[in-house]
């Protein structure tokens, strides 16, 4: 599967677990901020660095949704063994 392909079945799986995901450009906030989850107002948020590439992006949102609850969806393999892959960690 393609990053990019890769990347947009990850956001799909946060959408489907209530998460929204949101890419934004961080460097302009004037102090040190890093992408991750985090609730505002009750609704899960999912800040994206919009600068990354797209392999960072890919480990970075995996690397968190590993960490949820996701056995019982469907995932396409390639999700699959990539949240499995990061879950080890």
């Amino acid at each position: 599967m393609k990053p990019d392909q890769l990347y947009q079945e990850l956001i799909d799986l946060a959408e489907r677990m209530q998460i929204t995901v949101s890419e934004q450009n961080l460097k302009v906030s004037g102090i040190k901020v890093r992408s991750g989850l985090c609730t505002v107002k009750g609704q899960k948020l999912f800040v994206m660095d919009k600068h990354k590439s797209v392999h960072k992006k890919i480990k970075i949102l995996a690397t968190q949704l590993a960490m949820l609850p996701h056995e019982d969806m469907y995932l396409v393999p390639a999700v699959r063994e990539l949240l499995e892959k990061y879950a080890e960690k």
